[in-house]
């Protein structure tokens, strides 16, 4: 049997531990959104129909596309807004700008998302004032996209218009802000020398969310958010107690 002991190979030694290594070579990749907005003081503006027709004509000259008038939210989409954390609200914004232009959607997106607009109330006229847009028709983000936003004051009744720009998404430039500044500019000086523009807006105040005050207007709806409001911010109309 001593032959039989001599074929048996003896096992293989396990193979030397690797060590391993802590750190990888690797790629990184990472993507930095920053927003930015501007807002001009408001200016009162005569609430009747022909000063009203006359903003898009104002934003007109110093925009690149058509002018787009985007109205207040409705009344069943007064909770909609651009934020991608709360669903049901981003839900709701998205079915009520369905209908918006690419320019304008990036346009509410932006000056929502800053607070320099409020459209429960507000009607932006808006377009591309600078810069180019995507292959979809996207404004790139370096583009600037703004207008005019206009309610009425909930105690005169009077038009308040104000100049908005708003930029940004994928990084910053240097010049984008100095551009920003001068296009905001030029509209506020066109709404002074349209000669409709009563002065500056001083006392004219936008509704306070979270409050209520039973005062509701007869015409679109609206909840004032104010108790001794006598126009409705949202459409000029007298507002009515509920």
């Amino acid at each position: 049997m001593s032959f039989l002991r001599r074929n048996r190979k003896e096992p293989e030694a396990p193979p030397p531990p690797v060590a391993v290594q802590e750190e990888v070579t690797a790629q990184s990749y990472s993507l930095k959104l920053s927003f930015v907005a501007k807002s001009s003081d408001g200016l009162r503006v005569m609430g009747d129909p022909n000063a009203i027709g006359t903003l898009p004509s104002i934003v007109e000259p110093l925009s690149q596309t058509p002018i787009e008038v985007i109205e207040p939210l409705p009344v069943e989409y007064a909770e909609a807004a651009p934020a991608l954390e709360r669903f049901n609200e981003m839900q709701q914004w998205v079915l009520a700008r369905r209908e918006v232009g690419p320019i304008g959607r990036h346009g509410l997106y932006v000056l929502e998302m800053t607070d320099a607009l409020d459209m429960t109330v507000d009607t932006f006229i808006c377009g591309l004032l600078h810069g180019e847009t995507d292959t979809s028709g996207y404004p790139e983000y370096n583009a600037i996209v703004g207008g005019l936003a206009s309610h009425f004051d909930e105690l005169s009744g009077e038009l308040i218009v104000r100049a908005v720009v708003g930029w940004g998404g994928k990084g910053l430039r240097g010049d984008t802000e100095r551009i920003g500044q001068k296009l905001l500019s030029s509209l506020y000086q066109q709404v002074v020398a349209s000669g409709f523009s009563l002065g500056e807006a001083e006392q004219a105040r936008l509704p306070q969310a979270g409050l209520r005050s039973g005062l509701t207007c007869a015409h679109c709806g609206f909840e004032a958010q104010s108790a001794s409001a006598f126009y409705c911010p949202k459409c000029g109309m007298r507002m009515v107690r509920s």
